[in-house]
């Protein structure tokens, strides 16, 4: 599914399937590769996949293998992008290893009366207010204004 080669993915479907792999264990791996290889080049090959590991939990053999073509094949024809894949763990990396500083009082909740009080949600513009529901306003912590994590692949 990677290399974007259905016949290969359909090779390499029919040896597990006759192998005897679980088909709800492909399933899984398809919905893996379907969040991990395409992404948000195309968000509907994760709806697709998780649809597919349903209906083969559903289902059951031997029909299940038409619903795992049917996805393995989707999801080797999607254009890929691992864009968020290398954005969370760029930033898992630095919230696991840096200090990040403090989450600013603008955005932070304040679910207890009185917090407000406190700095808790002070300035907050929302976004909703103002022209196509975007603002100017920091969200990361001062020490990570502008960090990328995020970069289209």
């Amino acid at each position: 599914m990677r290399g974007s080669d259905p016949d290969a993915t359909t090779f390499y479907l029919a040896r597990a399937i006759n192998a005897g792999e679980d088909p709800v264990f492909i399933a899984r791996r398809i919905v893996i590769a379907a969040a991990e290889d395409v992404g948000l080049a195309n968000p509907n090959a994760l709806v697709v996949a998780n649809a597919a590991m349903q209906a083969v939990a559903s289902i059951g053999m031997p029909e299940a293998r038409i619903i795992l073509s049917e996805a393995a094949i989707y999801v080797a024809n999607c254009k890929k992008s691992n864009a968020s894949y290398l954005a969370i763990d760029r930033a898992l990396e630095d919230v696991q290893n840096k200090d990040t500083g403090e989450i600013p009082m603008h955005i932070r909740n304040a679910p207890i009366s009185g917090m407000e009080k406190l700095g808790y949600g002070q300035g907050y513009k929302y976004p909703h207010d103002y022209p196509n529901h975007q603002v100017e306003q920091q969200y990361l912590p001062d020490k990570m204004v502008g960090t990328k994590y995020f970069n289209w692949n």
